[in-house]
């Protein structure tokens, strides 16, 4: 119990460490007067914590350490009339560089669609208080719909930003730009990691263990996932899906509970490897749900198509009007996965740096040293109450993420013998 409060005390420190670094780097940009200059003692800018809080929970080229260190990664961009860019994020200088007509802004690949901006490096900044001053996010209508913009200002002219082109065409926003963005960000390293883990935990060590130690007793990494492997077996597979088709299934609900949990358990650590906010990134929870309702409705038998088109034992002026409720619940269900998972790590992330932010809000951003100490102990005690409850959701929302997976996919493998004797019967 001491280790685990020892680990805990240091989890919170640390978080709030990497807050606090990004915090003061962002507040020093905001300190800088028109003229360039850092301004007078007393004129600190007021905290902004959502913009904070939404910079940390939202992904990004590189993993942020401390201050103006970061771990670059790799960046793979393609402009259809200028083809593929390779490199790493550090060649963007933390924004202060545009290579090729991309930019880094606060942390993803922009890219300028002018073509009268020029091509090759060019020094944007000298240094990040200049860098505040180049690259501004404004809003703007489009359709009727409010959009954020990023703005360069470089030559004495503006020019607009481009995100990367989204799969979806603009359904959710974004739609097709001028580039496409392939690169390996926060969230894809830590989903390549959390699938190479799994990978060595299960395939690597506890599969040779198996084979190599038939009938012997389980030990090490074996002994402590087996009894996970047969709960999730016994408790969301077998009653969920039934005995004559758990076993199709199980390799699936494993995955998905193990990746999920994995990638959760990431999210917790504040420092490289983690700190990534996998899911509570919308774009993966989609992808995910997306995964269970075809491997739902590919497996879905007779009689569970029968249900959603033409539900037997219903009268027929009732059943066009069931048949569209039942279309619908094919996207309703995974939608409610999806949002369900989303929801909840983000608000967990957001609810911590929060609190971390009282540090900030209390202080008055350096101002009051005696408030930024009351925000530090009221802030520290609960960031390590509110750390316990996210490492219990961690296991709780991948737990159901996987036994509503498996709900699913029993109703479509569900057998209906009963219908013909029910019919007879009557």
């Amino acid at each position: 119990m001491k280790l685990v409060l020892r680990l805990l005390f240091l989890l919170v420190l640390s978080t709030g460490f990497v807050f606090a670094q990004e915090a003061d780097h962002n507040d020093d940009d905001k300190r800088v007067e028109a003229d360039g200059s850092h301004g007078e003692e007393g004129s600190h800018e007021a905290y902004e914590p959502v913009t904070e809080i939404m910079n940390h929970i939202s992904d990004a080229n590189e993993f942020h350490l401390f201050g103006h260190y970061a771990i670059p990664l790799p960046i793979i961009l393609y402009a259809p009339e200028h083809g593929f860019k390779f490199g790493l994020s550090n060649m963007f200088h933390h924004g202060k560089t545009a290579v090729d007509g991309y930019v880094l802004n606060h942390g993803r690949v922009n890219r300028v669609a002018d073509p009268a901006f020029p091509e090759g490096h060019i020094e944007l900044a000298a240094n990040d208080h200049d860098l505040h001053d180049v690259i501004e996010m404004t809003t703007h209508e489009v359709d009727g719909k409010t959009r954020d913009l990023g703005l360069l200002s470089y030559g004495g002219e503006e020019y607009k930003l481009d995100k990367p082109s989204t799969l979806d065409g603009g359904l959710a926003g974004g739609g097709i730009t001028s580039f496409y963005d392939f690169s390996i960000t926060k969230n894809v390293f830590t989903m390549m990691l959390a699938a190479l883990l799994l990978w060595i935990v299960w395939v690597m060590i506890i599969k040779k263990k198996y084979i190599n130690g038939a009938g012997k007793a389980p030990s090490g990494l074996q002994s402590l996932m087996e009894p996970v492997f047969v709960f999730i077996r016994d408790e969301v597979t077998k009653p969920m899906i039934g005995e004559k088709h758990y076993e199709r299934f199980q390799p699936f609900i494993m995955s998905l509970f193990f990746f999920i949990l994995f990638c959760n358990l990431f999210g917790l650590i504040p420092l490289f490897p983690g700190s990534a906010n996998v899911t509570g990134n919308i774009a993966v929870t989609l992808g995910l749900a997306l995964l269970v309702m075809l491997v739902t409705n590919f497996n879905g038998n007779k009689d569970y198509w029968m249900h959603i088109l033409w539900m037997p034992g219903v009268p027929v002026f009732v059943k066009p009007i069931l048949t569209i409720v039942e279309v619908l619940g094919i996207i309703i269900k995974p939608f409610s996965l999806m949002i369900r998972l989303f929801a909840n790590i983000s608000a967990g992330h957001i609810i911590i740096l929060s609190l971390i932010g009282l540090i900030f809000v209390f202080g008055e951003s350096g101002q009051n040293l005696a408030g930024a100490g009351v925000g530090a102990v009221v802030g520290t005690a609960f960031t390590a109450f509110m750390n316990l409850i996210e490492l219990l959701v961690a296991f709780l929302q991948a737990f159901i993420f996987a036994i509503l997976a498996a709900s699913y996919i029993g109703a479509a493998v569900e057998e209906h013998d009963h219908h013909d004797e029910h019919a007879s019967a009557h």
